[in-house]
């Protein structure tokens, strides 16, 4: 049978499970649209978690930019499930105890103040919009690739069917069509990497094979070869980073604590029946990611090594044709500088590409005779190719010549992947907006009934919103992603962290907190990711972190800024003090002791 055939059964073997599931677990009430009645299972919730969490851009982008950054692209690594490390062990019990619908819920509570809620509301927009941005992408790129139908097309597609489950079933339909979305993005994610890494070395273990020697030549280490062929193209060693220790640090942790900040993450923690439950959720959910982000080098190497002996210094005239579907799709692109009708797949661009990993941009407007896209990188530059990191896992199998079979079970997973995280969240929008705004601030006094109404509502304006940002996307899935967690490390972390360890902290502190922190990511981001207020480039980046770890530097000043602010203004209320030391005490302990 034909890939495509068999891309259309499996997709739509998925898509028919995910809406069963979702008709099966609709939300009859707020608490069930919110929170899934606070009733899952922490093997269930740490599935859940996992495939809220490992959005497109674990999926389908991470590996394709540690395809490029190389060592440098261990900071998605580290600081991906660092974060779940910090949420078990300082954010998620202690949450779960407090026992609110949301984060700005937490935060309007725990700062009695309206203006706190407000903020947090604000906050939680920003970082949900920004995310659901490379998920939305993500989800275009899947359509248009598997099931040829123009982006615009697919991103409508999309919209529809998390629309549906997400709108029917909210917290409690999405919890369950997580489970099914895990089970088939972690199996469509390995399944690949098994046949690609036994293909190369015989060893069907990828991490394994990774580090092994390849089954054509049997005294050279895979990782041995592909450092040699980077340097031979003028690439840096893969195995060896070229960014400074300043930036991959600030990197790592503001992809950590933006983690421990998310508010589609953190909302999980809220469903479960007990408090140690919340924290067996955060363990399951770190084992289950464990085993895509282990795999994920692996399939980086195969896929970069399998490129560059595809296409460099090869005729584009003999290039298979999942090259030209891709360089059709504007995110692969040839020019032939020298005329020879090869293709040159030699050094950086020096200018005009991508911030994060130095790959050159093109121009949609401009093709050549053969109606292959151009490259508008420096002429003195010598390279001809522009790969986008996005198309990485979604070729591999293409590149490797595996079995139709694998290339539609690749698409069924990409679109589970980007479409589960995209439901958590809507799902985050439409809570802040029918349950944060409108029932604690603008009309309380509104029914059961009329507040699902709303959350419903608001779930299909974002999705309006999200479709709007699949359709013009601003850039590839792992970059904006990265950005979203530098806004919840700069804007929730330290208001989290100080609103459970610290009795002291008062609501003019974390508002002033949260202002400054969102607000100085946002300047940052702008700047040097967009182009606003003027621009910039590398040079001149603050203290030498580029966008994605200045997360690190306003979360700081945040923290600084809050602690400052209420030191010199008036103590929380001793009714506020009290329950803060209530919610860190452990269930049972005060039973325990005798008192």
């Amino acid at each position: 049978m034909d890939a495509q055939t068999l891309t259309y059964i499996f997709v739509g073997v998925s898509f028919a499970i995910y809406i069963g599931i979702a008709i099966w677990s609709r939300a009859g009430s707020t608490k069930e649209f919110y929170v899934a009645g606070g009733g899952v299972s922490p093997l269930a919730n740490g599935m859940a978690t996992a495939a809220d969490w490992m959005s497109a851009a674990s999926f389908i982008s991470m590996a394709g930019i540690i395809s490029f950054m190389g060592y440098d692209g261990s900071v998605f690594l580290m600081g991906w499930t660092g974060g779940f490390v910090l949420l078990a062990l300082l954010l998620a019990p202690y949450l779960r105890k407090f026992g609110k619908f949301t984060v700005p819920d937490f935060i309007g509570d725990r700062y009695y103040s309206k203006t706190a809620r407000f903020v947090a509301v604000f906050c939680a927009l920003i970082v949900s919009f920004t995310y659901i941005a490379g998920q939305m992408r993500g989800v275009g790129v899947v359509f248009s690739r598997f099931l040829e139908v123009e982006i615009e097309t697919g991103v409508i597609i999309g919209m529809v069917i998390v629309l549906f489950y997400a709108v029917l079933g909210g917290m409690k339909g999405i919890t369950y069509t997580q489970v099914a979305q895990y089970c088939v993005l972690i199996f469509a994610f390995l399944v690949p990497a098994i046949f690609i890494s036994f293909q190369a070395t015989g060893n069907p273990i990828p991490m394994f094979g990774m580090g092994d020697t390849l089954a054509s030549q049997p005294d050279t280490y895979m990782l041995d070869k592909l450092d040699g062929l980077s340097k031979e193209l003028g690439f840096n060693e893969y195995t060896e980073g070229s960014k400074s220790m300043i930036d991959v640090l600030a990197i790592t942790l503001a992809l950590m604590v933006g983690t421990a900040g998310l508010p589609h993450v953190i909302v999980r923690f809220f469903t479960v029946k007990r408090v140690k439950d919340a924290r067996k959720s955060a363990g399951y959910a770190l084992l289950f990611i464990g085993i895509l982000y282990i795999t994920a080098p692996a399939v980086a190497s195969f896929g970069k090594l399998n490129l560059i002996e595809t296409v460099n210094q090869k005729d584009y005239a003999e290039m298979p044709e999942w090259f030209t579907t891709w360089e059709d799709l504007g995110l692969l692109a040839w020019t032939d500088k020298n005329g020879d009708g090869k293709i040159q797949y030699l050094g950086k661009a020096k200018e005009g590409g991508d911030a994060l990993t130095g790959i050159p941009s093109f121009k949609d407007s401009e093709r050549g005779e053969s109606g292959q896209r151009l490259v508008t990188n420096p002429s003195e530059n010598k390279n001809e190719l522009y790969v986008d990191n996005d198309i990485m896992v979604m070729a591999n199998p293409e590149i490797a010549d595996l079995p139709n079979w694998v290339f539609a079970l690749v698409a069924a997973g990409c679109l589970a992947a980007a479409l589960s995280t995209a439901a958590g969240l809507l799902l985050v929008i439409s809570s802040s907006v029918s349950h944060d705004l409108i029932k604690k601030m603008v009309y309380p006094k509104i029914s059961d009934k009329g507040e699902l109404i709303a959350a419903r509502l608001s779930a299909t304006g974002a999705v309006v919103i999200a479709g709007y940002f699949g359709i013009n996307p601003p850039g590839f899935v792992a970059a904006v992603v990265a950005l979203a967690f530098g806004l919840a490390a700069a804007s929730f972390f330290p208001a989290i962290i100080l609103g459970i360890f610290y009795k002291r902290m008062n609501k003019e502190g974390a508002v002033a907190g949260m202002i400054v922190g969102i607000s100085l990511m946002l300047f940052y981001m702008l700047k040097f990711k967009f182009d606003f207020f003027g621009g910039g480039t590398q040079e001149d980046w603050w203290f030498g972190i580029s966008p994605e770890g200045f997360g690190t530097v306003a979360m700081i000043f945040n923290f600084i800024v809050s602690i400052a602010i209420s030191k010199f203004t008036p103590a929380p209320p001793a009714d506020v003090q009290e329950m803060v030391e209530n919610v860190r005490i452990p269930s049972g302990a005060k039973e325990a002791s005798g008192h």
